[in-house]
């Protein structure tokens, strides 16, 4: 059992290395085999959480994680989950197994029942992007359409434990009102 784990997260390292290294697109896994990623390798996590209806998330996925500096940022530091909020997924997390149980496959393009994975991590509205650190704990939800340069500030803040010297809106402001931009605009 030990070394059948041991294998799956070599494979899963291998894989992970090699596909960002030729990859012009973010390497998008599921959230369990983020959480076993970090056991080996520690990372944050960034979790897209998404509706297959949803405008906003339609325009994140076409003009900020298609950007080159956001794909390159994230694949170079994060592990990258995508989430359908509304979805018919089965996800295990932090011990407890996460389902859909009102879901409607008639209504897959549509408003669907929410995620009882969406409703934990407290996601009420679509786009929003959640920042876990690397013990899978919530650091931050961001909700809403962010474009390339307004979503590098929060990637650069979650990408260690530089989040963890912001304690007060002053502190965050000082950090944004500091911050030196340097993502391509396209």
């Amino acid at each position: 059992m030990v070394l059948i784990r041991s294998i799956k997260i070599l494979y899963l390292i291998i894989f992970f290395i090699s596909f960002n290294s030729f990859t012009q697109e973010i390497k998008w896994i599921s959230l369990e085999d983020a959480v076993y990623l970090q056991k080996a390798s520690p990372r944050n996590i960034i979790m897209d959480v998404y509706t297959n209806w949803c405008g906003p998330c339609k325009m994140l996925d076409r003009n900020t994680f298609s950007n080159k500096s956001v794909i390159n940022y994230i694949n170079e530091n994060f592990y990258a989950v995508k989430f359908n909020a509304e979805g018919n997924e089965v996800v295990n997390f932090r011990g407890y197994e996460f389902t859909n149980p009102n879901y409607d496959a008639s209504k897959s393009n549509r408003r669907n029942s929410s995620h009882q994975l969406t409703r934990s991590l407290g996601v009420s509205a679509y786009p929003t992007i959640i920042f876990l650190d690397k013990s899978s704990n919530l650091i931050h939800r961001l909700r809403g359409y962010q474009s390339p340069k307004q979503i590098e500030v929060y990637l650069k803040l979650f990408t260690d434990e530089n989040f963890k010297q912001i304690q007060t809106q002053e502190d965050f402001q000082k950090f944004y009102n500091s911050f030196e931009y340097e993502f391509e605009s396209r």
